[in-house]
């Protein structure tokens, strides 16, 4: 039976088989389910709570801050989420281990971005211009393409030890160690070492340029839950609600990593960022209107292929945190969120922002003509030095473990 209070159900504990349809956890993330389920039932350690009080407790003792700044829903979204958690996504000990600390994570940058704001609001006046916007479904040639893309030094990209860690830990500019580089390594080595199928799902590295999606988690908001957890009533509101807030929010932290960049009284030179989220594509009037001079370039790629890869994405995130994970319910619900966002992405069409299409099929067949071409849209000149840092790229994609342009077929359905 659910708990009436999200955060405080009776710990489930962890199945030896399943259902049809359903998988159990990998035998080592048993052993470490065993393992924490045993020691907080012997009082070794204490067993993490989702009590939404508790959790932002836990966050203003740890950092020596208060000041959340003005609740745009935050608060809602977070009650909704800790009791989807409890009530819906089966979490094992380890899930909740993770899902404690992601959510702990999210309110402590909440209340330290607030702090630097409030110490620096010349931070909100940075401008962002006319960013290009990487937009398509997830598993559709995104990342790709804002990797090819990211090559040129005449764009700003987003690393990914910033998606995830946007904000140092002393709360000012760093200035000789940056915690958050370290931080963004250690997150990635402890994927890594829990869950080795994922960095060949998704293979980044710290400073590699990455989607900004850790944005969207300070906001307690979107996919980047939804892709980890069987949490339907929270997709659900995140699917309904006004998104304008997260996007004046996700404006707001593309600021601060920019003026993190900046060395104190050097002035930085504004470069159009290159962005890419693929929960763009469900947000996109909220999106253009934070960043109304946005230009989009749309990846697509056939739907069928782009949910079997969902699938294998979401079904591997879930079974390293749930107790069980049933497949044919994330075919399902992956299949309705392709459905949903590609009838969004096709009523923005009405929407006034230029755009530019491109197919991962012709990605496959001939990269160097779809950027070329991309350039072209874009009134921009592809140099021959950046051309070579994409070429370079390419040509070093399998021996640095990042997604490749030109792959087979076979292989491209995990890129």
């Amino acid at each position: 039976m659910p708990s009436p209070m999200p955060g405080l159900g009776r710990r489930p504990t962890t199945a030896a088989t399943a259902a049809d349809g359903e998988s159990a956890p990998p035998r080592r993330v048993r052993a470490i389910n065993a393992a924490l389920a045993a020691a907080w039932d012997a009082g070794w350690l204490p067993e993490p709570t989702l009590a939404p009080a508790a959790l932002v407790d836990t966050a203003v003792r740890s950092t020596a801050l208060a000041d959340f700044g003005t609740d745009d829903g935050w608060r809602h979204r977070l009650t909704a989420l800790t009791t989807a958690l409890d009530r819906e996504a089966d979490l094992s000990p380890l899930g909740r281990v993770m899902a404690f600390g992601q959510l702990v994570g999210a309110l402590r940058n909440r209340l330290r971005a607030q702090a630097l704001w409030n110490r620096h609001p010349e931070i909100l006046d940075r401008p962002i211009p006319a960013p290009v916007i990487v937009l398509g479904q997830m598993r559709s040639g995104t990342t790709r393409l804002h990797r090819l893309l990211a090559c040129d030094p005449g764009f700003c990209h987003t690393r990914f030890y910033e998606s995830w860690a946007p904000l140092p830990l002393c709360g000012a500019p760093p200035r000789w160690v940056d915690d958050r580089r370290w931080r963004g390594a250690a997150g990635l080595a402890c994927a890594r070492l829990l869950n080795p199928p994922f960095t060949r799902l998704h293979p980044t590295r710290s400073q590699a340029p990455d989607e900004e999606i850790g944005l969207h988690a300070v906001s307690l908001f979107g996919s980047v839950f939804e892709a980890q957890w069987r949490i339907p009533s929270f997709a659900a509101l995140c699917e309904s609600m006004d998104t304008l807030p997260i996007y004046r929010e996700f404006r707001r932290l593309l600021q601060t990593i920019d003026w993190l960049r900046t060395p104190p009284g050097r002035q930085a030179t504004p470069r159009p960022w290159i962005l890419k989220v693929p929960q763009f594509t469900q947000d996109l009037p909220a999106l253009l209107a934070t960043f109304p001079d946005a230009r989009l370039i749309c990846t697509t790629r056939d739907p069928e292929r782009v949910v079997a890869s969902s699938v294998r994405l979401v079904h591997n995130q879930m079974a390293l945190q749930s107790n069980r994970t049933d497949r044919d319910w994330i075919m399902r619900e992956w299949r309705r969120k392709v459905a949903l966002r590609t009838a969004r992405i096709a009523a923005s069409r009405a929407l006034p922002a230029p755009r530019h299409d491109v197919t991962f099929a012709a990605m496959d067949q001939d990269w160097r003509r779809e950027i070329r071409a991309i350039y072209a849209f874009l009134d921009r000149p592809l140099g021959a030095d950046t051309l070579a840092r994409m070429e370079r790229y390419v040509g070093t994609a399998t021996r640095t473990q990042m997604p490749r342009p030109e792959i087979s077929t076979r292989i491209s359905n995990l890129v």
